[in-house]
């Protein structure tokens, strides 16, 4: 069911030092910060050959990156994103098995302008996972 890796999120503290990080010392392309106000966050990605990394931080403190933040005040790894060819067949498989899906179980649309869902940690050996509609 799931396809290629989308994406690694990481927390971060402070988004430009993190994006100056990855472009200066690792020599990475990333792109510009983006906010995705339904979501509670600002994010950067940063491209690989074989996927990206999502950089994020808090819009406001109401965001969910801010909570993650004042338990791992250094960031760290936030969820992984696999890509599925139908979020919604997706979603119903897991859930016939058990799987519990975050919010109202609605697909909403993410930073690339797809559909997205969360699992619940708890069902997945303790990793928020995002699966994303290719």
């Amino acid at each position: 069911m799931i396809g290629r890796l989308n994406h690694i999120a990481i927390a971060v503290p402070d988004l430009a030092a993190a994006a100056a990080q990855y472009a200066g010392m690792l020599g990475a392309e990333v792109g510009p910060p983006q906010d995705e106000p339904e979501h509670g966050v600002t994010v950067v990605f940063v491209s690989l050959p074989n996927t990206k990394v999502e950089l994020l931080y808090p819009l406001g403190p109401d965001s969910p990156i801010a909570r993650f933040l004042e338990k791992s005040p250094s960031g760290g790894i936030h969820h992984v994103c696999y890509e599925v060819d139908d979020i919604h067949d997706a979603r119903d498989r897991l859930v016939t098995q058990g799987a519990r899906i975050l919010g109202d179980g609605a697909p909403r649309i993410g930073a690339h302008g797809k559909p997205v869902l969360f699992l619940h940690p708890k069902d997945f050996n303790g990793c928020l996972i995002e699966l994303e509609q290719v």
